[in-house]
């Protein structure tokens, strides 16, 4: 549950990032900076280069206004009224008490292993290992 609930909250935070003002700030800088002219692009490797007055330019964009929405008053919330209700009391419950047998007892017979044999130390190369580099 906690990851789930770490998982939402970082959900809602990216949620409330793409949503700032980010788009109102670069719609208000581009509306209130003068046009400059676009500058010369000296090209790139294997590419003429293009002078700087036959690059179009896009015209600025028009800034939209949103309509007004009207304020609306909704009634007020009706009251509710949950009756008291009475519960019949609880009947009582009685478990007959029951006897289990006695568990036997679990002998475990004590086991001895052979001695493992002496492995030597051998430095032999694997197969799947890679070869040394070469020099």
């Amino acid at each position: 549950m906690a990851s789930n609930a770490s998982m939402l909250a970082m959900i809602m935070a990216c949620a409330l990032l793409l949503t700032g003002s980010t788009c109102d700030a670069a719609r208000n800088l581009a509306d209130t900076t003068p046009a400059a002219g676009a500058p010369a692009w000296r090209g790139g490797p294997g590419v003429a280069a293009v002078p700087a007055d036959t690059l179009a330019l896009m015209p600025p964009m028009p800034s939209v206004t949103l309509p007004t929405v009207p304020q609306v008053t909704l009634p007020p919330m009706p009251a509710i009224v949950v009756p008291k209700a009475v519960l019949p009391p609880m009947p009582k419950v009685t478990l007959p008490t029951v006897t289990m047998a006695p568990m036997p007892a679990i002998v475990v017979p004590k086991v001895t292993l052979p001695p493992l044999p002496f492995v030597p130390n051998v430095n032999v190369p694997m197969p799947f290992a890679a070869p040394p580099p070469s020099a």
